[in-house]
């Protein structure tokens, strides 16, 4: 079933993204007179493809290769390698008969049409939600192994500096733009002293080599509900009670009490709570539990699932502040702005040796996993995932590589520059080079996806 959910997710994302992109060419060249014999989602590869229609001038279609999409526009080259039109005269209709200002546009219209339906994303986002802002007074929740543990941070740290800056909610403290940075240290409180921590220089490879931030905000175990007749209640443990110990051992997260309880199954355990009389108007929070809460003492027995029937009470406030429609369409043009900066940074990172390619760079599995386990976090998660796999489509493309967008762009500017068009051969061998490259490093990145998971 995971297969199949993350195959569904990877083709849903793909089928977005492609179809922003090629729509940018696609408009672009219509907006210039240009024709456009066809528009294709997915590589219709030995003329395999689901579904294919001729309106006017342009054949679309579905191909059966879900790994990208072209438009195929008259007198260029490109990914299809037609030579068809090299010994004709330049037509009116055609790519290679208009400025190089209008193919430069054209050429750039994928790569600005991702980076406006990434903008769109988080402009949509935040109008309707707001922007987020959590406590940065909830204290640290450090998973073991994470590269925030590696650092020396623990559970309970308080953030109080990123950089030297103070930091007033978690947003600011995780910011994506801090781990492209050329140097990163929080600046923590714990037991009344701050402690200078510094991050490795290759924080991102380790991110990615964990498959998570391995960090925040401490959810205190408080009890939402106990189930009728499970052991918690059948034991006596109330609704509204914090769990502060297993087996005499402290705990202060609800992920610490879950993992503990399932590592039980069928074994009796002693679970040590506080508990505080609700008072008609007054708010209970996990301090006020620690403070005031009466402790008791209850031996249980999960079941042999590893479970004991209680549920969490969500007690981090998350604050969303809303905005106007201008001041979304600043945020969201803001985040577009600042994750594509830290896209480039993180490029920039990897050509330079500073972090692992192999751990940084995902092909279709790794994508098709993320796409997953964002969806299952919710359609808000599944769009930022969106939204930043669109800036990442949109930096690769402007890359000045034979076969992208930035290589066609390059020779396109330099025609503009010498006012001729470089010989057809030498276009075409650049494309082949440029196409076997490609293919290559797809090649060598799907392996690195199949040996990382």
């Amino acid at each position: 079933m995971d297969f199949l959910s993350s195959t569904f997710f990877f083709i849903v994302a793909i089928f977005i993204l492609v179809t922003a992109h090629e729509l940018g060419h696609f408009l672009t060249a219509k907006l210039f007179g240009m024709r456009v014999d066809k528009f294709y989602i997915g590589f219709d590869f030995y003329n395999l493809r689901f579904w294919k229609k001729k309106i006017g001038e342009t054949e679309y279609g579905i191909g059966v290769f879900p790994l990208g999409g072209y438009v195929k526009i008259s007198g260029m080259v490109d990914e299809s390698l037609d030579t068809n039109f090299q010994n004709s005269v330049p037509q009116p209709w055609e790519f290679r008969a208009k400025p190089a200002w209008q193919r430069l546009i054209v050429l750039a219209g994928g790569v600005t049409m991702n980076l406006i339906l990434a903008a769109v994303i988080f402009i949509g986002v935040t109008l309707v939600l707001g922007e987020p802002r959590t406590s940065i007074d909830n204290p640290a929740f450090v998973e073991k192994g994470s590269v925030f543990e590696t650092m020396g941070m623990k559970t309970g740290d308080r953030l109080l500096l990123a950089n030297g800056k103070s930091v007033t909610s978690w947003e600011e403290a995780l910011d994506p733009e801090l781990f492209t940075a050329k140097k990163l240290n929080y600046t923590v409180l714990r037991n009344g002293k701050s402690i200078i921590l510094d991050a490795p220089s290759n924080i991102m490879s380790r991110i990615n080599d964990n498959r998570g931030i391995g960090i925040r905000p401490t959810i205190p175990p408080v009890i939402d509900e106990t189930l009728a007749k499970q052991p918690a209640q059948v034991a006596g443990i109330k609704s509204g009670g914090l769990i502060t110990a297993i087996n005499g051992n402290p705990v202060s997260d609800w992920t610490e009490v879950v993992g503990i309880i399932s590592s039980h199954a069928a074994k009796p355990i002693t679970i040590t709570w506080q508990y505080l009389e609700p008072v008609s108007g007054r708010k209970i929070t996990a301090a006020t539990i620690r403070s005031e809460g009466k402790t008791f003492v209850t031996t249980v027995v999960p079941s042999n699932t590893g479970k004991i029937g209680i549920s969490l009470k969500q007690t981090i406030a998350t604050e969303r502040r809303k905005l106007s429609v201008g001041g979304a369409m600043i945020s969201g043009i803001g985040q577009t702005w600042k994750m594509s900066a830290m896209t480039v940074q993180g490029f920039a990172k990897i050509f330079t040796g500073q972090e692992d390619f192999r751990k940084s760079v995902g092909g279709p599995i790794k994508i098709a996993k993320i796409a997953s386990q964002s969806a299952e976090q919710g359609p808000v998660s599944f769009l930022y995932f969106l939204s930043m796999l669109s800036i990442s489509l949109a930096i690769i493309n402007i890359l000045p590589v034979p076969a992208l967008d930035g290589g066609q762009f390059l020779l396109n500017a330099i025609e503009g520059v010498i006012r001729r068009e470089i010989p057809f051969e030498i276009k075409m061998r650049i494309q082949q080079v440029g196409m076997a490259l490609l293919l290559a490093l797809f090649a060598y990145i799907l392996l690195n996806d199949i040996f990382n998971f």
